[in-house]
């Protein structure tokens, strides 16, 4: 069993091979209408077959041992990694639930926002692949505590560090934000210092 640190190494190396993409032109529109010279698309990581074991592992290393019953979020791309989790967990002894909050409610069946086996009360970690402002995490955060969840954390692939974990601590002051990656441990020194950020 790798270690953690080697887990998270591996998973840098493949967001830079399959996600990050730099440009000195700020070519990338992100959600917020904004453009920037960097982007991070974590679908062709978290659905590469590397790529969701790592995840799953490593996030099944953050929460385990901590009673938390479910790990779940926005769909798209909460899914995978959620059910990576569930995965991992299952063959590892110690189940964890995954579950889905839906961007918009379905209108028929079971009218709910959240599909997934979780019940009011339980110990749930929100689960999200990049936070630029934090927006859809705290969607995900506001339909999980409508539905009586207790989420304790919330874990993600990459953050951006660009305000969003502050945002995120605002609507849910001491939860425990935790990154699988940073946006300074993929860029290259190069490549920060023609965006203009600090140095590490």
């Amino acid at each position: 069993m790798l270690s953690f640190e080697m887990l998270k190494l591996a998973l840098i190396n493949l967001l830079r091979l399959k996600s990050y993409k730099y440009s000195d032109d700020p070519l990338f529109t992100l959600a917020s209408g904004r453009k920037s010279p960097y982007y991070f698309n974590c679908k062709s990581t978290y659905l590469h077959p590397e790529g969701m074991e790592l995840i799953g592992r490593m996030i099944f290393e953050v929460i385990k041992g901590r009673g938390i019953e479910a790990t779940g979020g926005l769909e798209l791309g909460a899914i995978p990694m959620s059910c990576a989790v569930s995965l991992i967990s299952q063959i590892e002894g110690e189940p964890v639930a995954s579950f889905i909050v839906r961007k918009d409610k379905k209108d028929h069946g079971y009218i709910s926002a959240i599909e997934g086996d979780v019940k009011p009360g339980q110990k749930v970690a929100i689960v999200d692949d990049v936070i630029t402002t934090g927006g859809s995490t705290i969607k995900a955060i506001e339909a999980a505590q409508a539905k009586g969840l207790n989420v304790v954390m919330v874990i993600v692939i990459v953050d951006r560090q660009e305000g969003g974990r502050e945002k995120i601590q605002e609507v849910l002051p001491g939860v425990e934000i935790v990154a699988l990656t940073l946006r300074d441990e993929v860029m290259t020194d190069e490549q920060r210092t023609k965006a203009g950020l600090p140095k590490r």
